[in-house]
């Protein structure tokens, strides 16, 4: 009866064993990945089935003398691809490539991972690098809500002027101004009315107070009133207006195919965007710095219209627009390039249902007459004020009744199609964006980091394991054994998370993850030794020592991990890599250095002995 009571204890003790190495097997199989590395892989594919094959003597010739770290050519009859071993060497290639077959092949370039199939099939995904150490671009975009606002009351003023001439009122005027405080305001003046004119003024500003609540009206005199945002909804305008920006900028981000991106709001009306493994930042700064915007316009040809604007095309004509847009890219669901039966570039359009509505009725009341597409961004010019530049990229009649569905033709070029299909399909953007800083971090810089990273943390692990196998003899051992669980879970840990990715001060985090984990087993082998000279024997003082110093790393532990969130939490960049590392560090630390190392001397010491550290019993 006396062993009785060991049953319960020794069946929980397996469970968690068990569970420990299910846990530890999960971590390791998703650290796993971190073993093999991206190639870029360069595809040439034919643009048409006229195009004569790709041979392996071609390719080598074209590439003559140039340096270039090769690994493997394949040729195939659908497509040709080369495999490089530096990521670097990637914009250069692309240049070569496409000054010789631009014209007769599509040239677009993929990573290709040697992870074994098995592996892949788990989805199991290596650890994402950080900016400073796989190199690539920094961002720092200004968010102009000013010039979103003055843009917003420009269409609420063409808006004004329909209303207007919907109820039979003309000569309305319609004038924006800007106080000495940015306060921007529109002022609605009237003409001087009759009676029933002025019954008809009060039903347009009923209607304007219908359509858009959010303005106040103050009313100067009987034939003027002043619209204005109030000051709340102007923050409320602004932060919606960064929010779409950032929105719309993850898109884009997303459709250039980088998935490590770091996207985030920076002070008020900053975005800081990092683009990892980005190795030809004119391409990423043509798509990122495009404040992009496409609207459809109805061709004036008459008088009709509230109100017009003229704009040349590309063959220089000056051409009337009603300045009222029949639909605009907000309403863009999909943007493919393409091209059509005689092999000119287009970009397919498909849009929402509500788009879909608005081109179906301009369509059907509009067949055979024309319709203008005109593309709109916003740069900075010498005085550093915000412009816009408008173009007409196309001017087409409508043949037929449109839904959902039709094309842009008579694009420039096939890049061209691409790039403005990726706008669209990314969106446009509400506020204007400029870029005011930008940084290229080489590849050859971050491997530099990675190989001194490396070298610090295997120094850091060096010394250490040195130092507890000398110290603690065979709990020493242990600890050490738990310690390189303790990396293996972590960088695990990593892979797992989505969000995680690895900076240099991630390292740093790295190296100090190890003194925690080691000061973690330190203070439960102290409390082991102060049980021995109590005069307690192995097992019993194993026992306390664990129990005992667990409500001590518990504590220690949550401080630290308080600290870190904080740092997560209003940090960016490389002091949110580094906070996410301290605080799954000081998981995988508790696990490893308590629950692990306590099962590991469990299963070391099953009989008591007459010495443990130093302490004769």
């Amino acid at each position: 009866m006396m062993n009785s009571p060991r049953k319960p204890h020794n069946n929980r003790a397996k469970w968690r064993n068990i569970i420990i190495l299910l846990t530890l097997v999960l971590l390791f199989i998703s650290a796993l990945p971190n073993l093999y590395s991206d190639k870029v892989k360069i595809e040439l594919t034919p643009i048409n089935i006229n195009t004569p094959a790709m041979t392996l003597v071609q390719l080598k010739n074209v590439l003559g003398d140039h340096k270039l770290s090769i690994d493997e050519i394949r040729i195939s009859k659908e497509s040709s691809s080369i495999l490089l071993a530096n990521k670097s060497d990637e914009v250069s290639l692309k240049k070569i490539l496409l000054s010789e077959f631009e014209h007769n092949y599509l040239i677009d370039s993929v990573i290709e991972n040697n992870t074994p199939s098995w592996l892949s099939a788990l989805s199991a995904k290596p650890i994402k690098l950080g900016l400073d150490l796989s190199g690539g671009v920094l961002f720092v975009l200004d968010v102009d809500t000013k010039q979103a606002l003055t843009e917003r009351l420009k269409n609420i003023a063409i808006d004004i002027k329909n209303i207007a001439r919907v109820n039979h009122i003309r000569g309305v005027k319609v004038m924006q101004s800007t106080t000495d405080d940015d306060v921007q305001s529109m002022m609605v003046k009237l003409p001087n009315l009759s009676q029933q004119q002025k019954q008809q003024s009060k039903i347009l500003f009923s209607a304007i107070k219908k359509t858009y609540p959010e303005l106040t009206q103050q009313q100067s005199n009987n034939n003027q009133v002043t619209l204005s945002y109030p000051s709340q909804q102007i923050v409320k305008f602004r932060q919606e207006a960064m929010q779409q920006t950032l929105k719309t900028m993850r898109g884009r981000i997303e459709e250039l195919g980088i998935t490590e991106a770091v996207t985030v709001q920076q002070g008020k009306n900053n975005i800081r965007i990092e683009l990892p493994g980005v190795h030809d930042p004119e391409a990423a700064r043509r798509i990122i710095g495009a404040t992009a915007t496409l609207d459809f316009y109805q061709l004036a040809e008459n008088s009709n219209a509230s109100s017009m604007f003229r704009m040349p095309d590309q063959n220089g004509r000056n051409l009337t627009l009603n300045s009222k847009v029949v639909f605009s890219g907000s309403h863009i669901k999909n943007a493919r390039a393409g091209q059509d039966e005689m092999g000119m570039p287009l970009v397919n359009l498909t849009l929402d249902a509500i788009g879909g509505d608005k081109m179906s009725a301009f369509s059907r009341q509009n067949i055979g007459k024309p319709m203008v597409t005109v593309f709109s961004e916003f740069y900075r010019n010498a005085d550093n004020k915000t412009v816009k530049k408008s173009n007409v990229i196309n001017v087409a009649t409508i043949q037929q009744h449109l839904g959902a569905q039709f094309s842009i033709t008579n694009m420039s070029s096939q890049q061209a199609a691409q790039d403005l299909s990726l706008l669209l399909r990314a969106g446009s953007l509400t506020a204007p964006v400029t870029i005011v800083k930008q940084r290229t971090i080489e590849a050859t810089l971050g491997e530099t980091n990675i190989a001194n990273g490396i070298k610090a943390l295997c120094v850091g692990i060096a010394f250490t394991l040195i130092f507890m196998a000398l110290w603690y003899r065979s709990l020493g051992v242990i600890a050490n054994i738990a310690l390189a669980l303790n990396l293996v879970s972590l960088l695990g840990l990593m892979s797992l998370l989505p969000g995680a990715v690895l900076t240099l001060p991630g390292i740093a985090g790295l190296v100090l993850t190890i003194g925690m984990a080691v000061d973690t087993n330190v203070i439960i082998f102290e409390r082991i030794k102060e049980e021995l000279k109590r005069g307690r024997t192995v097992l019993s003082a194993i026992e306390s020592g664990y129990q005992s110093a667990f409500s001590t790393i518990l504590d220690a532990n949550i401080t630290t991990m308080i600290t870190g969130i904080i740092l997560y939490s209003i940090g960016y960049g490389p002091v949110k890599g580094f906070a996410l590392i301290l605080c799954l560090g000081i998981l995988t630390s508790m696990f490893t250095g308590v629950f692990v190392s306590k099962a590991l001397t469990n299963l070391t010491f099953r009989t008591n002995t007459t010495q443990l550290l130093g302490v004769k019993l």
